[in-house]
């Protein structure tokens, strides 16, 4: 029921990106992403829908043929097998909820 940040493992996902699986119940989970400025993600879908948070910087993310910048404060709401991407305007932090849940991604090369 209750999760320490200290207590968890960070992963080095690739391309200074680092990823900490907060873990969550069987419905859903919640990943915490510390993203450097230039890093874009490719277009991707996946089945599960998914909300994040931004606690500091600002991202540009296209959701269907939408596409905003936001800033800490903002988040988003992705529905299910919608095309989606990012780009970091500036080392970012986030939250992002997945439900159902969502796989923790494999590292990716640098």
């Amino acid at each position: 029921m209750f999760v320490f940040h200290e207590k968890l493992a960070e992963i080095a996902f690739g391309y200074g990106i680092r990823l900490t699986d907060l873990q969550g119940s069987g419905a859903m989970n919640a990943l915490h992403w510390q993203t450097p400025a230039g890093t874009i993600s490719p277009v991707h879908d996946h089945p599960e829908e998914q909300f994040g948070y931004i606690l500091k910087g600002s991202f540009e993310v296209t959701i269907g043929n939408e596409t905003q910048l936001l800033r800490a404060g903002d988040c988003y709401f992705i529905p299910a097998n919608v095309p989606h991407r990012f780009r970091m305007m500036e080392d970012s932090i986030a939250i992002d909820v997945f439900s159902p849940r969502r796989p923790v991604p494999e590292p990716m090369g640098e």
